[in-house]
């Protein structure tokens, strides 16, 4: 354990309202909230659950981050972004009143093509301010933003459309990372046509009277109708479709820089965002306007020890809910100077992110374990070739950490003058739940420590008995707090279900937990089927799905196997129909399936043909016999209830040793 100096902590169990309307005090609320500050029910035997924050006040996000820093802090002048490019030398700076400006033209824009509150609008761009411009445009004027990774595919990308019925997509022609050129439009175009196609019963919900633009052959009732293309930015080819493309440079020409903000209820929805279910289809996970907002700002403030000569840096893309909470609302709420960073952490070389942290003079950093693991490969050389003597705090977030890179990290990055915040959240949750507090929390190489302000975890075993002192099982949390989500879009039994039926009264995570002697919280993974890769969270139901659209294959099973720098890769098993040959042909066009389904994030490293698959005589796939075949582990533990145990045999023979 690093010895550092604990402050007291404030836990908060019984009296959240009163901590919470302390910090509702720095924000503009145009009317004042009525009633029980927090108001909910965890519990499904009690009834519909809920969770309401600030009910009957009335504020805006973008003027909160924006405005009132510009006007009331004085922030006009201080840079809100450095944005760095793919390339070395491609650079820009932006102030909170350019920001501001950029932000209310562009929300002009999106009035004047009929976007109104409560429509929900959805983004599929990369990191480029641009970005910020557009989901801070959608916030002013009560828009939902819908924001899709950039990396994902069109099929990915026309199911988020499809799902939140957004009536606009904004996009851009293209862009790279690292030497790869990605032509975002064409997968705009191809989503957009895929959207047409369905022509399904959730397309014609997206139809929206009163929408007086006329598009030709393509109308609301597919779904979507305009795409906003940012600048060209890079040397493709760009498809253009003249009677539904818009460009944004010719859009935003001679519109005013002032926009009044569109106030909003408390609990109005601020943006969906999706991430991957255990069904295979993903949940749009909805977060409302003031308890986002409260929370992201407190934990921004308070796990990063926010000062206002701070510059910071969050590495994660804008496209996953650390984006959303910690480079966009968190900093801007506090009036940070962040770096905006476009490109990948080894181009041109492997130590690109220490040079950018000596350029800008980054005090706070932010990263990915599995970042943190790729550049451990590389040695100490290439961080030592750079100062870093501005570092003051180090930050994780996506997955535990192992021990062995959060001593790398703490000893050659920090040189052990920089405390690590090892984070634990998810999208559901908004924002920071379990996280030591800089210089406060004794650290311990791979444990989140201690829950935050309000924040109150419980570990129960398989039967829901709340389990004390050092224990392991499931890590549930017993009363919400601001920034957690309200629901999924579109289905709230589907929400109850997913997050309370199993133990009624508390949220449960999904993941496993183990405490000990000292009451650190430490999170061993996803209990469900779930896999986090790179940080990102991959449904096996989802990959497998892909899998079997292939005509080659009849049945596929997708488990995780141990990756030194992914923390998780996928392990795929097919069984093919009859008559089909198993090659390196195959192999490629699996892949390339997976990949065009879900995008390359989801791509199989590993895929071994299963003749059979270890099943129950009732027919259920046994996973946990997979698993171990693909970490070649021969101590099965009870295999009385297969079917035929001589699969399990056949598959250790045919495993994979290499990645395909």
């Amino acid at each position: 354990m690093c010895k550092l100096m604990r402050l007291p902590l404030i836990a908060l169990t019984s009296c959240p309202a009163e901590f919470w309307g302390d910090v509702a005090k720095d924000f503009f609320w145009k009317t004042k909230h009525t009633g029980q500050f927090l108001d909910y029910n965890f519990d499904v035997t009690k009834g519909e659950i809920y969770i309401k924050c600030m009910e009957g006040a009335s504020t805006n996000i973008c003027y909160n981050l924006l405005d009132r820093n510009v006007h009331e802090k004085k922030l006009a002048d201080k840079v809100a972004f450095f944005w760095e490019g793919n390339e070395p030398g491609d650079e820009l700076t932006v102030t909170y009143r350019e920001l501001l400006q950029r932000v209310c033209q562009f929300a002009n824009v999106l009035k004047a093509q009929g976007v109104k509150k409560g429509d929900r609008v959805s983004i599929y761009m990369p990191m480029v301010v641009e970005l910020v411009v557009a989901m801070l445009a959608c916030v002013r004027i009560g828009a939902v933003h819908s924001i899709v990774f950039a990396g994902f595919s069109a099929e990915s990308l026309c199911e988020r459309i499809v799902d939140s019925q957004c009536c606009l997509l904004i996009t851009a022609d293209g862009f790279y990372r690292g030497d790869k050129l990605i032509n975002l439009k064409l997968l705009a175009d191809e989503a957009l046509q895929k959207c047409r196609d369905k022509r399904s019963s959730e397309c014609l919900q997206a139809h929206r009277p009163g929408f007086r633009r006329d598009f030709g052959s393509l109308t609301f009732s597919v779904c979507v109708c305009v795409c906003v293309c940012v600048c060209a930015r890079v040397c493709v080819q760009v498809p253009w479709n003249p009677e539904v493309d818009l460009c944004w440079d010719a859009l935003l020409r001679g519109v005013s820089d002032e926009c009044e903000p569109e106030w909003c209820d408390s609990e109005d929805p601020l943006f969906i965002l999706y991430t991957s279910g255990s069904t295979g289809k993903p949940k749009g996970v909805l977060h409302t306007v003031s308890g986002y907002m409260l929370y992201t700002a407190t934990t921004f403030k308070v796990v990063f020890d926010h000062q206002p000569d701070d510059v910071y840096w969050c590495t994660a893309d804008i496209g996953w809910i650390t984006g959303h909470s910690y480079i966009t609302y968190g900093p801007l709420a506090n009036g940070a100077t962040s770096v905006l960073f476009e490109g990948l952490p080894t181009h041109p070389d492997v130590s690109r992110m220490w040079e950018i942290v000596d350029k800008y003079n980054v005090t706070k950093f932010y990263t990915a374990p599995t970042a943190i693991r790729l550049l451990m490969k590389f040695g100490n050389e290439p961080v030592q070739r750079y100062k870093r003597s501005s570092l003051k705090v180090l930050g994780t977030v996506g997955e535990p950490i192992n021990p062995e890179a959060w001593q790398w990290y703490y000893n050659v990055v920090g040189e052990k003058r920089c405390p690590i915040v090892d984070t634990f959240w998810q999208t559901e949750t908004g924002g920071h739940v379990l996280t030591p507090l800089p210089a406060a929390t004794p650290m311990k190489p791979g444990s989140a420590t201690l829950p935050f302000f309000g924040v109150v975890p419980a570990i129960l075993n398989e039967s829901g008995e709340e389990l004390e002192g050092p224990s392991e099982g499931y890590l549930v949390f017993k009363q919400p707090w601001p920034g957690v989500m309200r629901t999924i879009y579109g289905s709230h039994e589907r929400f109850e279900s997913t997050y309370f039926k199993k133990f009624p009264g508390y949220y449960v995570t999904g993941d496993g937990c183990r405490r000990d002697k000292d009451g650190y919280f430490w999170v061993t993974g996803r209990i469900d089927d779930m896999l986090n890769v790179s940080g990102h969270l991959l449904s096996t139901a989802e990959v497998e799905s892909a899998l079997v659209e292939h005509e080659a294959v009849a049945e596929a099973a997708v488990v995780g196997r141990p990756h030194p720098v992914k923390g998780e890769s996928l392990y795929c098993f097919v069984t093919l129909n009859d008559g089909v040959m198993y090659n390196s042909e195959l192999e490629v066009e699996l892949k390339k399936q997976v990949r065009e389904k879900i995008g390359a994030i989801a791509t199989p490293d590993y895929i071994q043909n299963a003749p059979g698959l270890p099943k129950t005589r009732s027919g259920k796939i046994m996973r946990r016999l997979l698993r171990k075949i693909a970490c070649d582990e021969r101590e099965l533990g009870d295999i009385s209830t297969l079917a035929d145990s001589t699969v399990v045999e056949q598959l250790f023979q045919n495993r994979c040793c290499t990645a395909v």
